[in-house]
């Protein structure tokens, strides 16, 4: 039987990447899957990208996202950290604020995530300059997709202004936080929503088993 050919890689500079994933994951996913989950990575990502030039490199960090998650899911060494995902529309702000916030106040203690049901193009500056303001560093986040790797592996689901869009799964937590949408805000509004989301936080930080 002839095999068959391996799917065409939408960029050329996916191969080292993969590769890379291939070697970190051997013995745990296969070179298909890995191929499989960077590719998707990269044509999500691709759909709301305005410049291209680094969708190789954040596609290689969502697929390794993914599949850290999907690892989780399949019984992977350290269950025992909360998983908590954050969702909101566009994955530009509020999520984002929030997944900040709770990363740097956990200590390692907390696995985070957060997406969007549909992703912006990028990270809303003054949401990042309000961060950076409260010694968070959000350089490196970029918008992502909500997968379902993602949201299988997490323990709590906090919601936040996407509405019916948000996932629903069986024996998860779910929170929602009606916190007003920080996109064009002047950055004095945009320090009270990250103040705002930071009681949440201590909120959530002292409901979370080994924090």
């Amino acid at each position: 039987m002839t095999a068959s050919p391996p799917p065409v890689l939408p960029d050329d500079r996916l191969a080292s990447g993969i590769a890379r994933l291939a070697l970190h994951y051997r013995g745990r996913f296969s070179a298909e899957t890995i191929q499989r989950l960077v590719i998707d990575s990269y044509e999500r990502l691709a759909e709301h990208a305005r410049v291209r030039t680094h969708l190789v490199v954040l596609a290689e960090h969502l697929a390794t996202e993914r599949l850290n998650a999907l690892a989780h899911i399949e019984g992977a060494p350290g269950r025992g950290l909360p998983r908590v995902l954050f969702v909101c529309s566009h994955n530009a702000g509020r999520s984002q604020m929030a997944a900040a916030l709770l990363a740097h106040r956990a200590g390692g203690h907390v696995v985070v995530s957060s997406a969007g049901t549909d992703p912006a193009a990028e990270v809303e500056p003054v949401v990042a300059q309000a961060l950076t303001e409260a010694g968070v560093d959000l350089s490196d986040a970029f918008p992502k997709p909500l997968t379902d790797e993602v949201v299988q592996a997490a323990d709590i689901v906090i919601t936040m202004g996407c509405g019916d869009a948000c996932p629903v799964l069986p024996d998860r937590r779910y929170l929602d936080w009606p916190i007003t949408d920080p996109e064009d805000a002047p950055i004095a509004v945009v320090r009270g929503i990250r103040d705002e989301i930071d009681a949440h936080i201590t909120e959530l930080l002292a409901s979370l088993p080994s924090t």
